[in-house]
This record gives C-alpha cells, structure tokens and sequence, in this order.
C-alpha cells in the first residue's frame, strides 16, 4: 500500500528556499546573468526540494521510527561514499577515533582496509605489525566477505569497519577469499592496537629500519632509530635498509619529513587539487641524516598512500633503489573538515605527485629491481668429487688441516648447512641471523647493499 501525504514541513522546506538563496548571495556575491546560470540554480532547488520531499517522506511512512539524525547521517554517508572510496562523513564517535588511530593507539583487528570497487567486497591494503590480523596471517589483498557470517556486500566501508571494531577480547569470524584459493574462515580476537611506528635492528653492518605506519610518531622515531644503529655498527655501517612493505600510509607531513632525513635537496611531492591555487610543493632541506650512505627501499602491494610518496621521493631523487613488488597505487590526499559538535567529513581534496611528475593513481610505484617473496629451498645434489678427495692428491701448505678427513668434514659441515636452511629447530646452528635470511626481498636488499658497499671501496681505491 502507497499512502501520499502532504505535510507541513514540505511546505516549511520550500519556503525556507529564497532565504536559503539570499545566504548564498551575501556569501559568494551574485553570478554572472546568464540564462545557463539561472538554469543552474533553478534545477539546484528543484533538487534540494527533492531530498527534502524523500526525507520526509522516509520520516514519517518508514517501517520503523528512524531519528533525524541518523537519517541525515546516512544521507551524507552516501553523498560522500559515491564520490570515491576514500571520502566518508565521521560522526562524533568516528572523529574522535581516527584523533585517537593518528597518534598511534587504537581498538580493533589491526588491518588497514578499503572497499573494493568490483566486488562489493572489503579489501586488506595490510594487516599491522602484532596485530591479531598480522598473526593469524592476514594479507595484503584479501578480501573480506563475512563478518561473523553475514555478508558485507551491500555495506557502506564505515559500516563495515564499525562492525569490526568492539570490545577488547571479544572475537569475530572473518571470512577471507584469497586468489588461487577456496574462501576459509579466520577467528581473531580484538585487542587494544598499539602501533610501534619505527622498529629497527642490525643486520651485520647493515642498518634495517621498518616504518610500519605514518603516525605522529614516525619522523621522531626514525631519527632516533638511525643515531641508534650508527652507534652499534659505527664507522663500519654499509647502508640502511627502509622497509615500507605493508605500509598503510597515514599523515602527509610526517612522510614528507621522513622522505626529508634522506635527501639534501629537492621537491619531496606535489598536491595538485581542483583548483591552481590550491597546489603546493613540499621542498626537503639541507642535511642527509646518514651522510649519503647507500640505501634500499623495499615495498610490496601492501605499501600504500604515505609510504608510497616516501618510495617515489626517493625513487626520482635516485637516492634510494627500490626493491620489492609493485605498490597500491593510492595517490590520492584526503582533507579532514571538522563540522563543530557534529564531526568531519574527510573528502578527497588533491592528487599528488612525485618530484618527476608522477601520478601514482591506480598505478603504483614500479620498483627498480622486482623481487618477488619467496621460499628459498635447498635442492639435493649428488655428491661430487674434489681434489682433497683423490689419492695423492697434493696437500695445501698453507692449510694447518690435514687433507686425511677432510671430505668427511667438508660432507658434515655441508649437512648441517643443510639442516639449518631447512629450519630444523633442534640444529644447533639456527640463529636470529639465519631466521632473517628466510626473508628473500630482505636478503636480496642486504646483498645489494653489500655489493654497493664493495663497489665503492674498489672505486676509492683505485682512485686513490
């Protein structure tokens, strides 16, 4: 049954239009008089007067009883949401918790998300460090189509992230479909989020800094990381690794102030918008951190927004090689507007741009030198013959070792080797160090600069 009902606020609404239009004069003056403009204006109130017609409408003829607030609420959801997939109104509740998510703390999974546009479906840009998602090994690219059982498609992006978040130690059921593979059920338990933004560690004279996330606390971090790795390696120090792999993204300041400790000179990014005057460059200043020493940057199809214009800064600059797999191809700036007591939209206000003109867009940043992550196998030879192994055979006279024996400890120092890159947990040779090569994009990073490294001492020796 259809009922047409006529009501007193229909009639408030259309009245209420010419003081609407006299606001919009006083604030932006009069348009030019042109009959196209007056068409524009006329089909802006005539549509105006729609949405206040289906409001009420929905208001009062609704199944069940819907507040102002959440109907308004909606509406400005789905205004923003069919722009792209990055714009969304945050109510009070959704602001407050994104202040909290920028300064490094937060409640939930531990995944950056975003809609994905051809499925309906929610999709992983990264799980975060030791997160309940990381551990139970969430990747970049799954997609995520149940929540404890019932269907996402047909949610709004925020709608599906609020049911993702509640309360600490509670669990849900996420259904993941992965490529090349049958759609299998995941339980993680929520936990309090806290981000660590900047880890790092040595790896021989190699220094590896990892920014997992661009927070409020990243830049700080990353120079404190630095003056902590030059002090334990010193003088003897190769280069830095900066793994950005499965990084989100987050603040543009804080990846232009990171990009910034690696570079002496030269444009950062660009931010072009709808308007020219809206543009702006982003310059580093004088003063390379690590004193120009080499550097490889790895990303993969989890590096992301921030991380990306870091990648690409430093790709133009040919201050870093960049090594992994292609990034998400996010190039996009959102501009967060706080609307008083009500909240904030977030709207996609520019595009940016790396130092060469580049637009990263759907495209992503190409790495230098592709290498995909992989699982390193030792495959069995047959046994082959030396020389120590013949009869006779001539001893070394500068070996102290006796070439009696020798084959057979060369045999038992080669299966242990074996053991070890197998990960037999009970070798006594499995260390940290053998743990960290199980990285292939790592250890290929690590090799690179240690041939760079070798590189330059030859160049500076044969100069001299």
């Amino acid at each position: 049954m259809t009922k047409t009902i006529k009501s007193d606020y229909v009639e408030k609404f259309r009245n209420f239009l010419p003081i609407l239009l006299a606001c919009l004069i006083l604030q932006f003056g009069l348009p030019a008089a042109t009959q196209a403009a007056s068409q524009d204006k006329t089909d802006t109130y005539r549509l105006l007067e729609l949405f206040g017609d289906v409001f009420e409408r929905v208001r009062n003829d609704y199944v069940e009883k819907i507040s102002d607030e959440e109907l308004i609420e909606a509406a400005i959801e789905g205004m923003l949401g069919h722009l792209d997939p990055h714009s969304n109104f945050l109510n009070k509740k959704k602001f407050k918790e994104m202040q909290v998510h920028t300064t490094g703390e937060f409640g939930g999974l531990g995944i950056e998300v975003t809609m994905d546009r051809d499925s309906g479906l929610v999709k992983v840009v990264s799980p975060i460090d030791d997160t309940p998602a990381f551990r139970a090994g969430l990747m970049a690219g799954d997609l995520i189509s149940h929540l404890d059982g019932k269907p996402v498609r047909g949610l709004s992006l925020s709608q599906a992230v609020e049911k993702m978040r509640g309360r600490v130690n509670t669990d849900l059921k996420v259904t993941i479909r992965r490529a090349a593979q049958k759609p299998f059920d995941v339980i993680l338990t929520r936990a309090r989020i806290r981000i660590q933004s900047v880890r790092s560690r040595t790896e021989g004279k190699v220094g590896y800094v990892r920014i997992t996330s661009f927070n409020e606390q990243s830049t700080s971090g990353l120079k404190k990381a630095l003056k902590k790795l030059k002090t334990e390696i010193g003088d003897e120090i190769k280069g830095y690794v900066l793994d950005l792999r499965n990084n989100p993204g987050g603040l543009l300041n804080q990846a232009v102030s990171v990009a910034d400790v690696f570079l002496d000179q030269g444009e950062i990014v660009s931010t072009r918008g709808r308007h020219e005057e809206s543009a702006q460059r982003f310059q580093s200043t004088k003063g390379d951190q690590t004193g120009g020493l080499p550097l490889v940057v790895l990303i993969n199809g989890g590096s992301a927004s921030a991380s990306e214009i870091v990648a690409g800064a430093l790709q133009d600059h040919r201050r870093a090689i960049v090594l992994g797999t292609g990034s998400f191809g996010k190039g996009s700036v959102q501009t967060i507007i706080p609307l008083g007591q009500s909240g904030a939209i977030k709207m996609t206000t520019q595009r940016y741009y790396t130092p060469s003109g580049r637009s990263i867009q759907a495209k992503g940043i190409d790495p230098d030198i592709h290498v995909q992550q992989a699982k390193v196998e030792v495959i069995d030879l047959p046994k082959r013959r030396s020389e120590a192994s013949l009869r006779n055979s001539l001893k070394n006279e500068n070996d102290p070792r006796k070439n009696e024996g020798l084959k057979e400890k060369e045999d038992k120092k080669s299966e242990n080797s074996v053991k070890v890159q197998k990960g037999d947990k009970t070798e006594k040779n499995s260390s940290a160090k053998n743990k960290s090569v199980q990285d292939y994009q790592l250890a290929r990073a690590l090799d690179l600069l240690r041939g760079l490294s070798l590189f330059q001492q030859t160049k500076a020796g044969a100069t001299n």
